[in-house]
């Protein structure tokens, strides 16, 4: 915890008293700032009033008479409709702002630099790969906000200290000053419109990322869809634009469509990484986020050999295509987090030999959408409610009723063993939500971790663990 010291003698109202929300609290009292504390679930203003938080009802605070109204990322700003203290806000004409605003104003202050990334899919995994590398070559480098750790539960800001933050588009959405010296946007897909409106609001949201750069920071932006291509395309505010794909080679910007990563400029190549045999980052998702850190990496003084050390010594996301051990050859792959069809793609497309644990609550559709890659699939073992319905959609192709993850693992890697194939992988990749055998996808994925860990012969090389990022 830090004094937020910007806000110094201002008075100000704090929406949402959740663990980022206290934190915020903390440090604007800390800074001297006047706090008003408010939150829409009675037991947790009183948890916070019986912990001494400054607690008051902000439906009869004069809002002309605050400096800020600062939100809980997680509060409606435009959609479906304004939430009650946006309202008063903007009635009374005082700014609307998240902690993570109060946090970059801090930063600026004190001279630290910002790494920021957002994006549909990939952000997390771009995240703790790019504070890897950095921590991994003797940086003074922290790594937080929509993943692990608040950002004001992070060290204070110094003089050059570099902080790796994730964005959510609820957070960037408040944070109008946002300018980081390295902003990342991986891409965009169809998400969080009930909260955005529409996919072109949801859009300019993400591309706010960029709107205040300016010469000497870096803006690193997808283009492999319409979306983000469109978004770099309008980018001209001095800062250094490298569009990054892994569909096609570009001859100004970072690509790696057969998985080498090509850094080019004015269709020079200046740099290249092999990333085919980096265990954490296999499959084309992850070389587009190896791409997005290895620009980051550059633009704030790695060099090529520190940043190859970094990908290669990155142990990856846990419950995220993590390996977490190996039985002689044979790996065991931890892809819990893949709650749907969409998400067990990535892992099924990125081997080619694959003993599949799938199963549990399914969601709609099923895994139809995966026969296409079923051929990579040696067997697959079901666990869970949905093992019915995938028995169906499997039809012919070969698979075991094990009803729980232990059968699973245990039969898996009994076949595996036994057929001996070469590149052979364990994959829990389930399709499916976990709520029918636990809690949540991460103690699923402990539960894998614990398994594996058990067999004969097993050699740990990940002890599992989770984040906190949210949607």
């Amino acid at each position: 915890m830090f004094p937020a010291q910007t806000f110094k003698g201002k008075r100000v109202a704090v929406f949402g008293l959740a663990r980022s929300g206290t934190a915020l609290i903390e440090a604007l009292r800390l800074g001297g700032a006047e706090v008003h504390a408010w939150d829409d679930s009675a037991p947790a203003v009183e948890k916070a009033r019986a912990a001494g938080q400054p607690v008051s009802d902000l439906h009869a605070l004069d809002f002309a008479r605050l400096d800020a109204v600062i939100l809980s990322p997680g509060v409606p700003l435009t959609h479906p409709e304004p939430h009650w203290t946006v309202k008063k806000a903007r009635h009374a004409g005082v700014e609307v702002i998240g902690d993570t605003e109060v946090f970059q104003r801090e930063a600026a202050g004190a001279g630290a630099k910002i790494v920021a990334i957002t994006g549909t899919n990939g952000k997390s995994t771009t995240t703790a790969l790019t504070g890897h590398m950095f921590k991994a070559a003797g940086r003074d480098v922290d790594i937080g906000g929509n993943i692990g750790t608040a950002v004001f539960l992070m060290r204070q800001p110094v003089s050059d200290r570099l902080y790796v933050l994730e964005l959510s588009s609820f957070q960037i959405d408040l944070m109008p000053g946002l300018a980081p010296d390295a902003g990342i946007l991986t891409n965009i897909s169809p998400d969080h419109l009930d909260r955005h409106g529409s996919m072109d609001n949801y859009a300019a949201v993400k591309g706010r990322m960029f709107a205040r750069q300016h010469a000497g920071q870096t803006a690193l932006c997808g283009v492999d869809d319409p979306w983000c291509s469109a978004i770099a395309d309008r980018i001209a505010t001095g800062a250094d634009l490298r569009r990054v794909s892994v569909l096609i080679t570009l001859d100004d910007g970072i690509s790696a469509p057969e998985g080498i990563l090509r850094d080019k400029r004015g269709g020079q190549e200046v740099a290249s990484i092999d990333l085919r045999d980096m265990a954490a980052l296999r499959g084309a998702h992850n070389w587009q986020n190896a791409c997005m850190a290895y620009g980051a990496g550059r633009a704030l003084g790695l060099g090529l050999a520190e940043i190859e050390r970094g990908m290669r010594s990155f142990p990856g996301l846990a419950h995220r295509m993590q390996e977490v051990g190996r039985v002689g050859e044979l790996a065991f792959i931890n892809d819990s987090k893949a709650t749907n069809a969409d998400a067990a793609e990535k892992a099924l497309s990125s081997f080619d030999t694959i003993y599949w644990i799938a199963g549990g609550l399914a969601k709609a559709g099923g895994i139809e959408s995966l026969r296409p890659l079923f051929s990579r699939v040696v067997r697959t073992y079901l666990i869970g409610q949905a093992t019915e319905e995938f028995a169906a959609t499997l039809g012919d192709r070969p698979f075991s009723r094990c009803g729980t993850l232990e059968r699973a693992v245990a039969a898996a890697a009994r076949d595996a063993a036994a057929e001996k194939r070469r590149g052979a992988v364990v994959l829990l990749s389930p399709a499916c939500a976990s709520f029918d055998q636990y809690p949540n996808f991460e103690v699923r994925g402990d539960a894998f971790v614990a398994t594996v860990a058990s067999l004969p012969g097993a050699q740990m090389t990940s002890q599992g663990g989770t984040d906190a990022a949210q949607p």
